[in-house]
């Protein structure tokens, strides 16, 4: 069947794994990778490489998809029925912040020496995942709000219709940041998205400047 006569454009119309697909392989991947750290090293490591591992396919995995994509095929991914969606998003947006209990573990451990600096580098790695996560989760959310019913609620000041490049420098700009710069929020879901993604990636932000410190204070020593 012709994918315009189904109003779907070309290139989102090809096959697409669900939110459900990738978030199983991906947790497949960090159960296999976690086991294998835990049989060669600390067990409180093996956690952290497992987060890892499940944000870095999963995330990775998305943006794969969704980077090719111009408006029209936004558009129509950001509109796509995946009733596991929204759980899959609050399962990675869970983990992410439970990922900060790891570094904690991780960098309050009984480690001494080199392995205490190794730590303390796979502690930032972790979070950075973490807030990376966290932006690639919102960049979809913004999609979605943005395509839902009568498209609109965020001005990128641009006549184009944006794409998963604009909704990117949006979260990427509050995930950083905590505030919009050259965008206009027009709609009270947006704007409840944003608070939620601010207020969700000031602790991310926090552990990833301050691990990042005591990393490099070790070193210094």
């Amino acid at each position: 069947m012709d994918p315009e006569s189904t109003g779907q454009h070309p290139a989102a119309s090809r096959a697409v794994a669900s939110a459900q697909t990738k978030l199983l392989v991906s947790l497949g991947a960090a159960i296999v990778g976690g086991a294998i750290a835990a049989l060669a090293g600390p067990l409180r490591n093996a956690a952290l490489i497992g987060w890892d591992i499940l944000a870095f396919v999963y995330g990775g995995w998305v943006w794969f998809t969704v980077w090719p994509f111009d408006p029209a095929s936004t558009q129509a991914h950001a509109t796509r029925e995946d009733p596991n969606r929204d759980l899959a998003d609050l399962l990675m947006l869970c983990a992410a912040i439970a990922s900060l209990i790891a570094v904690g573990m991780a960098l309050f451990g009984s480690a001494s020496g080199n392995a205490r600096y190794g730590q303390a580098a796979l502690a930032v790695v972790s979070v950075f995942l973490s807030w990376t996560l966290l932006q690639t989760v919102f960049t979809l959310k913004y999609a979605r709000l943005y395509y839902s019913d009568t498209p609109g609620g965020i001005d990128f000041k641009d006549p184009e219709a944006p794409d998963y490049h604009d909704f990117a420098y949006l979260a990427v700009t509050i995930g950083m940041t905590f505030q919009v710069s050259d965008t206009d929020i027009q709609s009270k879901q947006v704007r409840r998205a944003v608070l939620r993604h601010a207020s969700l990636s000031f602790p991310l932000v926090a552990v990833i400047i301050a691990t990042t410190i005591n990393l490099v204070a070790g070193l210094a020593k």
